[in-house]
């Protein structure tokens, strides 16, 4: 039977095509975390956010250029009965003949005074402007600490996966050996079950971490904006091995660094510019103004180089009754920003707190696992020396290998937790968007 040569090449291409679709992609903490700050939909409506405050701030400092406006008119007119005064004796001249009228005109108006609220108008706008920017960085540093929990949860997963496939390999072994001890009559065949029952619940928790790995990837990845077929893999000396510097003691840097703080602050100076604003209520506006006329009225009259000057004065005398409303509102808001700022310090305290204990928690049980690998260790190797020379059942080694199985999973997760606590407390302090330069992006 012959095989068509294209059918061969067809399927040689969906092979090929099916192994770059199941190819693992190698990703640096800082890639994931420059990535994330480009593709991110958090990070491109904050981004939108500053460019609208800087818009409107642009738009309100044009308030203070003149206002200049040139208007014209051209009116044909029917039968215009014309009937002109004049002081000289009657003419027995026939009355001229008006069919068109055309005026043009430019006038400019340039504000000069009106209590103050254009330069308060400015100032308001420019916090804004600031403290919008600010709460675009504290958005990159939460986008970031969302990458590095994804990438910690991937670590773990992939750890947790590679010790339980070692584990399980060893514990086939058993098996394998086992059998022929049991068809020897060496060992009980219930010795047998229970060997194999081990590697019955091993493959169990093997599946389970899968899963668990399988999401955490998908959910990155979707989280970079990739090929939801892309395969992460976390390399150790890419998350593990790095040397964490500055670490905070206190809520000093934080109080200092924190972006979302620094918004409020400037949102309140925001809100007291905006009691000034209501404030210039009280007080005339005044403008300089001046324009331009030119006006020809066929037969009758031709106004050349009319230009004019002066000054314009505007005082709304009712508004002085009613503007005390505005102005306790204005205050009322102002306050309504510092309380919210008192609120954020204080929770901001808390989390500076919580995540340094969290943080010393970490180190401490990494030491207490450590410790614990080297002691499931050397008592499994007692037990299975015991159990070769009959001193020890099978229980015990069974037990004993699930204790060092369990230690080191432990000691794995415990590693990617010291990381993932000390980003964390980077990033309760504001420092996190230093620590992967956002000057890159």
């Amino acid at each position: 039977m012959k095989i068509n040569p294209l059918i061969l090449l067809g399927i040689s291409f969906l092979g090929i095509s099916s192994l770059k679709a199941q190819e693992k992609k190698s990703l640096t903490l800082d890639d994931a975390v420059h990535l994330a700050w480009t593709q991110s939909n958090e990070v491109s409506l904050a981004d939108n956010k500053v460019n609208t405050k800087k818009l409107e701030l642009r738009a309100v400092k044009n308030f203070a250029y003149p206002d200049l406006k040139a208007s014209g008119q051209y009116q044909r007119l029917t039968k215009a009965s014309i009937d002109i005064k004049s002081n000289s004796s009657s003419s027995s001249e026939p009355a001229p003949v008006v069919d068109q009228l055309m005026l043009g005109q430019v006038n400019a108006s340039l504000p000069f005074f009106s209590g103050f609220k254009l330069k308060n108008n400015i100032k308001q706008s420019e916090n804004l402007y600031q403290a919008e920017a600010a709460n675009s960085l504290q958005t990159k540093e939460e986008v970031a600490m969302k990458v590095i929990n994804f990438y910690a949860g991937l670590y773990k997963a992939q750890k947790t996966v590679e010790l339980i496939k070692e584990n399980k390999k060893s514990a086939q072994q058993r098996v394998t050996d086992f059998i022929e001890l049991e068809k020897n009559e060496i060992i009980p065949r219930n010795d047998l079950l229970k060997a194999q029952l081990q590697v019955s619940k091993l493959q169990l928790s093997l599946d389970n971490a899968i899963s668990n790995l399988n999401i955490v990837n998908y959910e990155l990845v979707r989280f970079l904006k990739l090929d939801p077929k892309t395969i992460l893999e976390v390399r150790e000396n890419d998350f593990v091995d790095f040397q964490m510097n500055n670490i905070p003691e206190n809520e000093v840097p934080a109080l200092e660094n924190r972006k979302d703080l620094e918004a409020i602050r400037l949102e309140e100076k925001a809100s007291l510019a905006n009691i000034k604003i209501a404030k210039s209520g009280y007080y005339p506006s005044l403008s300089i103004i001046g324009g331009y006329t030119a006006l020809n009225l066929k037969n009758v009259v031709t106004v050349q180089n009319a230009m004019n000057v002066g000054v314009g004065l505007s005082y709304d005398l009712s508004g002085i009754l009613k503007n005390g409303t505005n102005v306790k509102i204005a205050q009322s808001k102002a306050l309504e920003v510092q309380n919210t700022e008192a609120m954020l310090t204080d929770y901001i305290k808390i989390q500076v707190q919580k995540a340094i204990e969290e943080y010393d928690l970490a180190l401490k049980q990494s030491v207490v696992y450590r410790e614990a690998v080297e002691q499931a260790t050397e008592n499994y190797r007692i037990t299975k020396d015991k159990y070769d020379n009959g001193l020890s059942d099978t229980n015990d080694l069974l037990d004993a290998d699930v204790e060092q199985l369990s230690s080191k999973i432990n000691q794995t997760l415990a590693k990617a937790n010291i990381i993932q606590k000390y980003y964390a407390l980077l990033s309760v302090s504001g420092q996190l968007n230093q620590t992967f330069n956002l000057s890159k992006i």
